[in-house]
């Protein structure tokens, strides 16, 4: 018996199965029958060279023109063979050196199958030594008129692949179906082992379509049914309600804000104080624009947990945003926050910071507060998640910035915990639905898309190098005119430059260099900013060093901070209106949009300068044209992930081994998501464990232990 787990050596014997672990990572033949064709070759139809980038392997059909021998060398000993090869409209030549006999058996008007790497040679593309093949019929794709193009390598060609596919297929036993009958009869979809044979074996365009289709669906619906299953799992397990108290801490904080909350945060905090009032653990996800007001709710649900009896935590990435959200926080608290301290309001609780920097003595303070319930709120970095920190009744974990948090961090503080903690993560980065359905789909998920009045508009402007090389000196010039009207400004640059590895993202060998922090720095103090209070801010300085810094800045003792992308999250003086971003097509746009959400936070407008040498018909310079055209956050990110490769959106982790979304695009396919996560659902809700779908229960159980789920969670 052949199934989808069988080892792949005894059925495609021990040479060729090291041959696919070692190139792909295939154990199995499940690993092997889910390496599905890129795309496929009609044989009525000739490829199109118009796509053929230089670097590439590639595998393509065409017609041989002609066929020449070429000597070379010292008396004529050496030989180049040129295979001049046509798709009807235009023509590449295919180079073997040293192998005369390649003209005697390839003829003029054969078609043949080349695969090899794109070279290229006085300018013009070509292939050096391809593997060449005529289509003829000692291959079983090439009778049926269809042929699948696989994802090969030179040591693993495309053909190789289809062969031993082949014989998998010829003594596979028909695997149990994932999806529910009804559901691929309503579709008029294949069954799982027909939807197999046609992606690898297809008859006609139309069997590999279909079952692109229907196995493009399988990879929806699976990580849908583990999204359903985490959020029944929530609903089942208990956490302590924490309802709100009329005439407690939250309410009296609402009354004493001197805005009023936007129609958007009145009703995501009435849905956060819902949550909490439930006898379950509240798993939320909430999204918002920079400056949308997210930590306002997330200290009201902090407050109302306070109120209940219990403590929150405040989880930041960075030592910087953790400082700024703990000084924010007791400010805006005031006697509110001095608990048993004098001119400490009636009910007052106490907010703590806790860092890995902290001195011994600082650190047994907090430590003692937190173990004693003396403080109800707690600020920190992953110095939280150490073993030794406890809380007296952890009632609440909110967590900034989620992406930048491993799920075992966040389990470590969640899994000491006596009682389940509700759960808050918040994202200044706007996700689009499908990428939010896709990664965050066992969280419920509230956004703010509108701004607090008072936020200043943000004028964005690409400064292009290539086109206006003077324009640099003009930036500087309006940073000038700025500081001269009480103003601050930054400088944000991609890496750091003090001869350590950069922890910032730094150009590879063969792009252009980048200007480091501490070069711009130097040059700006003895060039265009000369006479001007510079600082500069990077995430390698000592936390005490790094908090005189921000510190100064804040109170308006420097006119320029020269930083890295430490000040992408969380930092807020409302003074600075001006923010040059040197090598700007270098960050992401997401990113870009977050750094310049750094400005424009007081009474005057913003002005944020993306520099780039990028030309202006490129990538690059369309990525940083976007950013300047809208300060929608949700349209930069569609944007930036329509842009972006699959493994990009899905993180390294993904890119990095072995992927199980193989026909699913997190970027194209929102209808298949959004309808896997409805059937999914139904599905949970009449068979929890999955019982009547052993296969979909084999497929779920697989997906949870791979590198996937790990990224799934960790996102």
């Amino acid at each position: 018996m052949v199934d989808l787990d069988t080892r792949l050596g005894p059925v495609v014997g021990k040479a060729s199965a090291d041959k696919l672990s070692k190139t792909f990572g295939m154990e199995t033949v499940g690993d092997l029958l889910t390496h599905y064709p890129r795309r496929y070759v009609d044989l009525e139809q000739i490829d199109s060279f118009a796509d053929l980038e230089v670097g590439q392997y590639v595998t393509f059909v065409a017609e041989v023109v002609d066929v020449k021998n070429i000597p070379f060398g010292p008396g004529g000993r050496k030989t180049r063979t040129q295979v001049r090869i046509t798709d009807g409209r235009q023509h590449l030549n295919a180079t073997f050196f040293n192998q005369r006999w390649i003209a005697k058996r390839t003829e003029a008007g054969s078609r043949q199958l080349f695969a090899g790497v794109v070279g290229e040679y006085r300018g013009q593309p070509q292939l050096t030594h391809p593997v060449m093949r005529e289509i003829s019929g000692d291959i079983a794709s090439f009778q049926r008129g269809i042929i699948p193009l696989y994802p090969a390598t030179s040591s693993i060609a495309s053909w190789e692949l289809e062969r031993t596919i082949d014989t998998v297929l010829a003594v596979l036993d028909p695997p149990p179906d994932p999806l529910p009958s009804d559901l691929v009869a309503a579709k008029g979809w294949p069954d799982y082992a027909t939807a197999l044979q046609w992606i690898h074996q297809p008859q006609s365009a139309s069997q590999w379509r279909q079952a692109q289709q229907r196995l493009r669906f399988d990879e929806a619906f699976v990580l849908q049914t583990i999204f359903a299953r985490r959020r029944r799992a929530f609903d089942i397990e208990t956490a302590i309600a924490r309802p709100w108290q009329a005439g407690g801490l939250a309410e009296r904080f609402i009354e004493r804000l001197p805005f009023e909350l936007t129609a958007g945060q009145r009703e995501v905090q009435a849905e956060i104080r819902d949550d909490l009032a439930r006898p379950h653990p509240m798993h939320r996800l909430l999204q918002g624009e920079v400056g949308s007001g997210k930590t306002v709710l997330s200290l009201i649900a902090m407050l109302q947990v306070v109120d209940a009896g219990a403590q929150a935590a405040l989880l930041a990435p960075t030592e910087v945003l953790a400082t700024q959200h703990f000084h924010s926080i007791t400010e805006q608290l005031g006697d509110l926050a001095k608990g048993g301290m004098l001119g400490g309001a009636e009910g007052a609780t106490r907010v703590r910071l806790l860092t890995g920097s902290m001195g011994a003595k600082a650190r047994k303070e907090t430590m003692l507060d937190i173990v004693s319930g003396e403080a109800g709120i707690v600020i920190g970095t992953h110095a939280l998640l150490q073993e030794g920190v406890d809380f007296a009744e952890l009632g609440l974990l909110v967590v900034d910035e989620q992406h930048r948090f491993g799920v075992e961090q966040r389990a470590a503080l969640v899994d000491r915990s006596a009682v389940t903690p509700h759960v808050l993560v918040m994202t200044a980065t706007p996700i689009p639905r499908t990428v939010a359905m896709t990664v965050f789909g066992d969280l419920e998920t509230s956004t703010l898309r509108e701004l607090p009045r008072g936020r200043q508009p943000i004028q964005t402007t690409v400064i292009a190098l290539a086109e206006h090389p003077t324009w640099l000196d003009r930036a500087w010039t309006r940073i000038r005119e700025e500081v001269e009207k009480g103003r601050q400004a930054y400088v944000v640059t991609t890496r750091i430059g003090d001869g350590e590895s950069d922890a910032e993202p730094d150009p590879s060998a063969d792009e252009p260099r980048t200007a480091s922090l501490v070069e711009v720095f130097e040059a700006l103090g003895a060039g265009p900013l000369s006479g001007l209070r510079l600082a500069m801010l990077h995430g390698r300085m000592a936390t005490d060093e790094k908090d005189t810094q921000m510190t100064a800045f804040a109170a308006g003792e420097v006119d320029v901070l020269v930083a890295t992308t430490v000040i992408e999250v969380g930092v807020n003086v409302p003074n600075a209106t001006v923010m040059v971003v040197l090598d700007a097509d270098r960050f992401g746009l997401s990113q870009l949009h977050q750094l310049r959400g750094r400005i424009g936070r007081g009474e005057h407008a913003g002005l944020c300068l993306l520099v780039t040498g990028a030309q202006g018909d490129t990538l690059a310079r369309e990525r940083l044209d976007a950013v300047a055209s809208t300060t929608d956050g949700f349209q930069i990110a569609q944007h930036d992930i329509d842009l972006r490769r699959e493994g990009d959106v899905l993180g390294a982790r993904q890119s990095g081994g072995r992927s199980s979304l193989k026909l699913l695009s997190v970027v194209k396919h929102e209808k298949d998501i959004a309808e896997a996560r409805d059937h999914a659902d139904r599905v949970v809700a009449q068979d929890p464990e999955l019982a009547e779908l052993p296969a979909l229960r084999r497929a779920v159980e697989e997906l949870e232990t791979t590198q996937q789920a790990d990224y799934l969670e960790r996102t």
